[in-house]
């Protein structure tokens, strides 16, 4: 396999971890199915359905769109020495908070508790 694809599939491995995780742990996080959700024409009925959508979108932004969000603010996170991370972070998940009606994160509190945790898996994994 090549590096690219490699890494792909553990960013989508790490974010069905992540999602699950903080579908679990944080309140104000929910992860729901409703009778008509569906992606693409294909109906989910299973909530592991949508667990793997939103892996598979998590790891496509962090993939493309999250390089060049960390392009864009490098200036802030050298000056923050790093910690502008989170904010990035957040981005991201908001992004997917929008995108997705099944995916819900209502308030600031468990968007930054999701984005701490966010960094803590994808620095345990080694993944950048």
């Amino acid at each position: 396999m090549s590096n690219f694809l490699m890494k792909f599939v553990t960013r989508v491995g790490a974010s069905l971890i992540l999602l699950y995780v903080l579908d679990f742990f944080i309140p104000g996080v929910k992860v729901m199915i409703f009778p008509d959700s569906n992606f693409l024409g294909f109906p989910l009925r299973e909530k592991w359905q949508i667990f793997l959508i939103l892996a598979f979108s998590l790891g496509l932004i962090n993939s493309f769109l999250k390089p060049i969000l960390d392009f864009i603010t490098f200036p802030l996170r050298f000056l923050t020495f790093g910690l502008f991370s989170l904010v990035v972070n957040m981005i991201v998940l908001k992004l997917l908070d929008i995108a997705f009606n099944e995916f819900l994160i209502s308030g600031l509190w468990p968007l930054f508790l999701s984005a701490v945790i966010f960094a803590f898996v994808h620095g345990l994994l080694g993944i950048k």
